[in-house]
């Protein structure tokens, strides 16, 4: 799918969620829409999938974090939302990896950056970070390869 193609889609969802009167799924691809346009107009730049990918991967991680500020505060309406939210946002970003093709994509990342320990971080993760943009929570994938590597 081409920037292009996930810009004409959203727009395409957001009529569709319009003559349907869907409130909730309408509000959210505004919302992403705004985010993309946002960046579009900050940075004077039409944006490429990898962007798209990169903003849509943004707003999971905010949502992500609602969810957990919102069970907390004992909010479960406003969690339920959020999750609602992410359910829409990950419609147009590509299928999720599995946790043993995330596992393989680390191995072979820390293999390729001759990883040793933690210091080597960083490497690692500029490898695995393009690989797993828009289909792994990129904290989570960051707290695995932490344990994999001796301190």
């Amino acid at each position: 799918m081409t920037t292009q193609m996930i810009k004409e889609a959203i727009l395409e969802d957001m009529k569709t969620a319009m003559r349907n009167q869907e409130k909730e799924r309408l509000g959210t691809i505004r919302l992403i829409l705004a985010a993309i346009k946002q960046r579009e107009v900050d940075e004077r730049i039409a944006l490429n999938d990898a962007q798209v990918m990169t903003v849509l991967d943004k707003m999971l991680k905010q949502r992500r974090e609602s969810i957990v500020q919102y069970e907390a505060g004992n909010r479960p309406e406003l969690a339920q939302k959020e999750m609602e939210e992410i359910k829409v946002i990950q419609k147009y970003l590509p299928s999720q990896l599995s946790d043993q093709e995330i596992n393989v994509l680390i191995l072979s990342a820390i293999k390729e950056a001759n990883a040793a320990s933690v210091r080597d971080m960083g490497k690692v993760m500029s490898i695995i970070k393009p690989k797993i943009q828009g289909r792994a929570d990129i904290a989570s994938v960051s707290s695995k390869i932490k344990a994999l590597l001796p301190e």
